[in-house]
C-alpha cells in the first residue's frame, strides 16, 4: 500500500460527493434519501480512499464495509445519545441515526457494484 494520488477517483470522489450533498439537501425522506443515499455513499468511500492510496481493490472495499459496519453499529448501540450528540444536526447527517439492516445492505450492494466495476474494467 503506498500513497499516490489518481485523479479519476478523486474526481469520482468529488461527483459523487456533490450527487450526496444533493439528495441531502433536496430529499427528506423516501428511497432516495435513505437507502440509496447509502449505496452511494459506500461508492463514494470507495472513490476518496482510492483517490490517494494506491492498493488492491479488494482491501479497500473490505476497508470501506468495515467503516460502514462501525457506523451502523455505532447507531445500534445509539452512541450518540450516550455521547449527548444527537442534538448536533451535523454529527447526525454524517454518522447517522438510526440502525437499519436496510442500510447493511445497501453498504454490501454499493462495494459489490464496485467491484464488479472494477473487474470489468480490469478484464477490458
Amino acid at each position: 500500500m503506498t500513497l499516490q494520488f489518481n485523479k479519476i477517483y478523486a474526481l469520482l470522489f468529488i461527483t459523487f460527493f456533490t450527487i450526496e450533498i444533493l439528495i441531502a439537501t433536496f430529499l427528506t425522506h423516501g428511497f432516495l434519501r435513505y437507502t440509496f443515499g447509502d449505496y452511494l455513499v459506500a461508492i463514494l468511500l470507495y472513490c476518496f480512499f482510492n483517490s490517494f492510496i494506491k492498493t488492491s481493490s479488494i482491501k479497500i472495499a473490505v476497508g470501506v464495509l468495515i467503516c460502514a459496519y462501525t457506523i451502523e453499529f455505532m447507531q445500534f448501540i445509539n452512541l450518540l445519545e450516550i455521547l449527548k450528540l444527537n442534538n448536533n444536526h451535523l454529527v447526525k447527517l454524517v454518522l447517522g441515526s438510526t440502525f437499519h439492516v436496510s442500510d447493511l445492505i445497501a453498504y454490501t450492494l454499493g462495494i459489490i457494484t464496485v467491484l464488479i466495476v472494477e473487474n470489468t474494467l480490469k478484464k477490458s
